[in-house]
């Protein structure tokens, strides 16, 4: 099964050194300008009115390491994409996830109950192994009509900034159909479509114009480096480890070491200390520490980060 919650687990605190990848945190949140242009003529998206119950579905998201694995514009929706589409349900595209080696998690936020307003989701922890997301959310009521982004990258190529990750962006968002039901109305009854169509814009189709519904902003948080990028840490040593009571950090002048943070299994900050900038070696005191695995992560003065496995015994 695929992470569905942010929870500290041994495996995953062991895993983060097995891996030696790159991890990015960032908050998604969607912001919905969905509104009729007889109630705002400048901007309003939609050429007739919204009904009464107009509301947005549980904002699904996915990391993922190969672009369309879950929905590509011009190509059949899957039975989760069709399920988001039509209903807001989301059991199917998780399932989905769930099974498919190419995912690392699925996370489904909150729905929102009306047309403008916002959804956000906080932290999301994405891998450098997994670093594609596709997210979508209905438009309800309405046959099948959604938004969507498919497999953006959140990696930039650039490694000198951000460990490699994008900073903060938006993208705009635009009506899709997902091509399996009929109608042009904002209603939830309608036959199906036979044969089946493919995913396609609704951009100036009845009742949309060509405005956005919406964006996305994906801000980024903070992040961890890889191993191949950890040219700021590659000449400290830390000894004895595993050791006990006093833990010894070692050739800091050849660094710009900026912090030092201790964590326990549970993810619970457990020390944290300031390194001055004239000092070559730094001794912690740990013996109040329980016997056991803790994760120590070093920051310099840029921000870059890395981790690393203490085992006091």
């Amino acid at each position: 099964m695929k992470n569905t919650a942010p929870l500290v687990s041994l495996s995953l605190f062991l895993s983060m050194f097995s891996s030696a990848q790159s991890v990015a945190f960032y908050d998604i949140t969607f912001e919905s300008v969905w509104e009729s242009v007889a109630d705002n003529p400048n901007d309003g998206i939609s050429t007739i009115d919204l009904p009464p119950n107009a509301h947005w579905s549980p904002l699904t998201v996915v990391t993922h390491k190969t672009e369309h694995t879950f929905l590509m514009m011009g190509a059949l929706a899957s039975p989760g994409i069709e399920s988001i589409a039509e209903t807001g349900a989301t059991s199917t595209f998780v399932n989905e996830v769930e099974t498919n080696s190419d995912a690392n998690q699925v996370v489904v936020g909150s729905g929102l109950n009306s047309a403008k307003g916002t959804i956000t989701i906080n932290n999301l922890e994405v891998s450098e192994d997994f670093p594609l997301i596709s997210l979508a959310s209905m438009i309800a009521p309405s046959p099948d009509w959604f938004i969507a982004v498919n497999g953006e990258n959140l990696r930039s190529g650039n490694s000198g900034f951000n460990n490699g990750w994008k900073a903060t962006f938006s993208i705009d968002l635009y009506p899709y159909d997902a091509g399996t039901e009929d109608g042009n109305m904002y209603s939830l009854s309608n036959p199906e479509t036979n044969p089946v169509g493919v995913i396609s814009s609704l951009s100036n189709i009845s009742p949309f114009n060509d405005r956005k519904i919406g964006t996305v902003t994906f801000t980024y948080k903070s992040s961890t480096l890889s191993v191949e990028n950890e040219t700021s840490f590659k000449d400290l040593i830390i000894h004895p480890n595993p050791g006990k009571d006093i833990l010894t950090i070692s050739n800091i002048q050849n660094t710009r070491l900026n912090s030092i943070k201790i964590y326990n299994v549970l993810g619970r900050l457990v020390k944290s200390v300031q390194v001055a900038s004239n000092v070559s070696d730094l001794k912690l005191n740990l013996n109040y520490l329980s016997k056991g695995i803790y994760l120590l992560t070093l920051t310099d003065v840029n921000g870059a980060k890395t981790s690393k496995k203490i085992v006091l015994k």
